[in-house]
């Protein structure tokens, strides 16, 4: 129900210059200075009506220095990363009228080492990834008095009606035919905490260019490649023998703006994510055959009619499911994996403040075969920051205890050979 990201930049934000940014971008984005209303009982809200959003300063002078390691995804359990966030009070949103902010911003100096962390707490239903980002984006060029990246933010959302949709266009994700209470899926969610590893691989911009490479096909990108690539290690050095776990076909988020106009605009602020079912591999061993899969369906999807039945489909399932307290059901589904890629978006870049390739970019959470892709962090040694790669990517997901050296064995040994035994 939210998105928590921090940013680490190596000195100082300024606070009134950033107060100043602040105000300059609300008044570009009035839908983030709402409020929550819901009406009838059935139609939920945001109403624009210029409320403040909080900034809380903290100065912190026990930590020496900030405490995390280069990896993006942090584990959900870290006791750390939370102290850098003023979260978003979700509960608070099941009141009607609600006064809970829909963003909150925390900003901390630690003073030993003079780093300044600024920790964005955003309520997910304002928008996806595509939406925070152009808001974050909005307010470091405008604290660089920089104009702001084109398009604008567009705040009209298309109703969708039960007419449009079709459920023989695409396939429904069980995930939403299966749906369940908040308390069974926050069972599952827990389990999977507790019983399953989180991997955090780092792959250099060289590596995925070979990668690419092995694929052979123009059509394929390197996202592509790069899940196709995890698929293939995992069938072939952990589920080989295993009829329910070998994965076979995915679900991937895809991002829906800018196919037609009539759907998702470029800049429209809203979750324009559609969950993809792809088919089911020919051969789950062969790195090209994979990455065509996921590509084939991803061009399907591309046509509008296809892309506006789909998502009339799922809106309306989603519609019954809220009305009868339900939740995507995250228990796994045999034979899947889930895709959840920000490789298109430089977080750690386009949220600078002005400290190119200083500022490093964190977020929390991910789950059981859910495959998150980010860019890699910038890295330094002692006090000597490295040339960052900005083509490389950290892909991280859980898995099962007993299997997580298995697979990473063979990702380091497919490094060392430059991937030179992967099938094509």
């Amino acid at each position: 129900a939210r998105i928590n990201n921090v940013f680490v930049y190596p000195s100082e934000i300024n606070v009134d210059q950033l107060k100043d940014a602040l105000s300059r971008t609300l008044s570009l984005w009035p839908f983030v200075v709402g409020r929550t209303i819901l009406e009838n009982d059935q139609h939920h809200i945001i109403e624009m009506c210029d409320n403040p959003i909080p900034i809380t300063l903290v100065i912190n002078n026990d930590l020496k220095e900030w405490p995390l390691d280069s990896n993006v995804i942090v584990e959900a359990n870290n006791k750390l990363f939370p102290i850098f966030i003023d979260e978003v009070q979700v509960t608070k949103f099941f009141n009607n009228p609600s006064d809970e902010p829909l963003v909150r911003l925390k900003l901390t100096h630690i003073i030993q080492s003079n780093e300044w962390v600024l920790g964005i707490s955003w309520y997910h239903p304002l928008g996806d990834a595509a939406a925070c980002i152009h808001f974050s984006n909005t307010l470091s060029r405008l604290y660089q008095q920089m104009e702001p990246t084109q398009p604008l933010p567009i705040f009209q959302r298309r109703l969708w009606r039960e007419d449009e949709a079709d459920q023989s266009v695409l396939p429904i994700p069980k995930q939403f035919r299966d749906a369940q209470s908040i308390e069974e899926v926050s069972k599952i969610s827990s389990a999977y905490q507790l019983n399953y590893d989180q991997l955090n691989l780092h792959f250099s911009g060289k590596q995925l260019a070979i990668l690419r490479m092995l694929a052979d096909e123009n059509s394929i990108t390197i996202q592509d490649v790069l899940t196709a690539y995890i698929i293939l290690t995992l069938n072939k050095y952990c589920y080989n023998n295993n009829d329910e776990r070998r994965i076979l076909h995915t679900i991937t988020i895809v991002n829906s703006r800018g196919v037609s106009d009539f759907i998702a605009p470029q800049g429209q602020v809203s979750n324009s994510l559609f969950m993809m079912l792809s088919n089911d591999f020919d051969d789950p061993y062969s790195l090209s055959n994979i990455a065509k899969t996921i590509r084939q369906l991803i061009i399907q999807l591309r046509d509008p009619k296809v892309l506006e039945s789909g998502i009339a489909t799922i809106d309306g399932l989603i519609r019954k499911n809220i009305r009868n307290n339900k939740f995507p059901n995250p228990q796994l589904v045999p034979n899947e994996i889930a895709v959840n890629s920000n490789f298109k978006y430089d977080w750690a870049n386009l949220v600078d403040f002005g400290y190119t390739d200083k500022c490093r970019f964190y977020t929390i959470w991910t789950s059981v075969l859910y495959l998150r892709v980010f860019r890699l962090n910038p890295e330094k040694e002692g006090n000597q920051w490295l040339p960052r790669d900005r083509d490389g990517a950290e892909v991280s997901f859980r898995m099962e205890k007993d299997l997580k050296e298995k697979f990473i064995n063979a990702w380091k040994r497919d490094i060392i050979e430059n991937f030179q035994n992967v099938k094509k």
